[in-house]
């Protein structure tokens, strides 16, 4: 029973350390998506733009409106060694490797499971794949993109080369 209560407990304090972080994360990220979607629409429908290329556009609309919420909102008290177009960069980057994920789970859905509906192709793509993209962009943008969004506590160490070093 003391284990279970400390597993609860440790669990309470990483998320009241962490909720801020994720919180912010979750409503930058929403905005971004409905500014992708919306211009996607936009330029499919009244402006009649082909598929690709107005995903494309939306897309680095999307991105660019996630980036800006997340350098501006929920990572603002970051200290930043590079400039903004690196980060941006690096942010992009994050974000092509979750528009993959994305794309992986309906291929795997749609080709190698054989579940051709489109319900399918929609619950691989924006419900499992988002779900995966979403995780591996928090811990991206977390980690490569304003990596000094690292607790207080581990701060110092990291700054020392001590944890994530290659050479140990």
């Amino acid at each position: 029973m003391g284990k279970e209560r400390s597993w609860w407990v440790r669990g309470w304090w990483w998320m009241k350390g962490l909720g801020p972080e994720l919180v912010g994360f979750a409503l930058v990220g929403s905005c971004a998506y409905a500014v992708d979607l919306g211009l996607f629409v936009w330029l499919r429908g009244p402006a009649g733009w082909d598929p690709l290329t107005a995903k494309s556009l939306s897309f680095l609309a999307g991105c660019t409106v996630a980036y800006g919420g997340n350098a501006l909102g929920t990572y603002r008290r970051t200290a930043s060694e590079v400039s903004r177009l690196r980060q941006y960069a690096a942010f992009f980057a994050v974000n092509v490797a979750g528009a993959v994920v994305q794309l992986l789970c309906i291929a795997v859905s749609h080709y190698g499971l054989g579940l051709t509906s489109q319900r399918a192709d929609t619950v691989s793509g924006a419900g499992v794949g988002m779900m995966l993209a979403t995780v591996l962009r928090f811990w991206g943008t977390r980690t490569l993109v304003f990596p000094a969004a690292i607790p207080a506590g581990r701060a110092r160490t990291v700054r020392e080369g001590r944890l994530g070093s290659w050479t140990g």
